[in-house]
């Protein structure tokens, strides 16, 4: 202990990774949160929670893999916005985006999910990081 403090092991942030994933029409893959969750019932981009020792790129890889049974190449992610969240829990929100051609998805944990055009996704009931982000991705490509 140097100057008095000890710093602790423990983030006081959580990192979440998050996939803005394009099909062949441009058209963008969202899901919809489970109702029991926090933000539920509201859409969302796929992704989850940076686990301990991992690199964003592979947790978000594993995330779609358990959630949408999507098998991503981890090389093919471009990191492209972030959103952060304040409250009882302050989360970091890290969207990659993807042009990757996927296998059919399959909501493994029974969510609602549909491709939309970007437009489409604004109307959606999104949950507040999520809308942050995809205003970013809409400034991004006009």
């Amino acid at each position: 202990m140097k100057g008095g403090f000890t710093m602790e092991n423990i983030p006081t942030w959580l990192p979440v990774v998050a996939l803005a994933l394009f099909d062949e029409n441009q058209r963008v893959l969202m899901q919809q949160r489970a109702v029991d969750r926090h933000h539920g019932g509201l859409w969302e981009f796929p992704g989850g929670k940076v686990e301990n020792g991992e690199i964003p790129r592979f947790a978000l890889v594993r995330e779609i893999a358990e959630e949408l049974s999507i098998a991503l190449d981890a090389d093919q992610l471009v990191p492209q916005a972030f959103a952060e969240e304040m409250g009882d829990k302050q989360v970091v929100l890290f969207l990659y985006t993807s042009n990757q051609k996927c296998s059919d998805v399959q909501a493994l944990d029974g969510q609602n999910w549909g491709w939309f055009a970007p437009q489409e996704a604004q109307r959606l009931d999104l949950a507040p990081m999520d809308r942050t982000l995809l205003k970013q991705l809409l400034e991004q490509c006009s």
